[in-house]
């Protein structure tokens, strides 16, 4: 789970909380980790403390490769951990990853010893791709960041999950608990989500269904869904019952 968008701490610590996440995304660009107590950086970081939750900077806003990479490395410095989530933003209006210079940044960062995790687009070559040059995961979006739109390209991440040798995570355009389900469903290892949460009615109450929706997909996965069928089946024996008194 994200941390952005939250109305208050408060209802941030009870959604971390219910939607039982252990790790959660923090953008270095808007939290300097080495601010002072009584910051609402400091704040963030500590709140995450309090929960047992780790926290995973990440590159939010940055346009090009340089600054992504000059922001992870502060990243490394400021909370002690060479995990990053690689995000190398095209423009602020689709906020959609810019490929060419994310698969330059990760390459910059893996060279540096950083296990990268990118968001990226549901495109299966880039996926590849990033995987090639020694990305810990891939994270394609289900959509555009912010959207709530879910699923738009089933098949595309169906292809990614499918030639995949790393986790993959299904990151951004969630809108609701049943997108989380189907993206375990198919296959995913994970899903990220934060504006879902945040900016739903009740914020607290869609992190637990997030969380239920999670477990279920990933259930429904590993049970195995039946085959589908162009006619319909009885799912009783054929034949007919004979419901008589023997004894009459």
């Amino acid at each position: 789970m994200g941390t952005g968008g939250a109305a208050n701490q408060q209802v941030l610590k009870e959604a971390l909380d219910a939607s039982g996440t252990e790790l959660t995304t923090v953008s270095i660009r808007r939290v300097d980790a080495r601010l002072g107590h009584g910051t609402g950086a400091a704040s963030t970081l500590e709140l995450l403390q309090d929960l047992n939750i780790d926290p995973l900077p990440n590159t939010a806003g940055c346009r090009t490769a340089r600054e992504a990479v000059l922001t992870a490395q502060l990243a490394r410095e400021a909370l002690d951990t060479n995990w990053i989530k690689l995000e190398v933003i095209a423009d602020d209006r689709t906020l959609l990853p810019d490929v060419v210079a994310l698969l330059d940044a990760a390459e910059q960062l893996i060279d540096d010893g950083f296990k990268v995790l990118p968001y990226t687009t549901d495109d299966p070559i880039i996926a590849r791709y990033l995987e090639e040059v020694g990305c810990s995961a891939v994270m394609p979006l289900a959509a555009p960041i912010g959207t709530g739109l879910g699923i738009r390209n089933p098949h595309n991440l169906e292809m990614i999950i499918a030639q995949a040798n790393v986790p993959v995570v299904c990151d951004a355009g969630i809108g609701t608990a049943s997108d989380a389900a189907l993206a375990m469903e198919m296959g995913c290892d994970a899903v990220l989500m934060a504006s879902a949460i945040t900016r739903a009615t009740e914020p607290v109450m869609m992190a637990r269904a997030m969380r239920h929706a999670v477990a279920a997909g990933r259930a429904a996965y590993r049970a195995g869904r039946m085959s589908k069928r162009f006619w319909g089946k009885a799912s009783s024996p054929a034949g007919h019952f004979d419901l008589s008194d023997e004894d009459d």
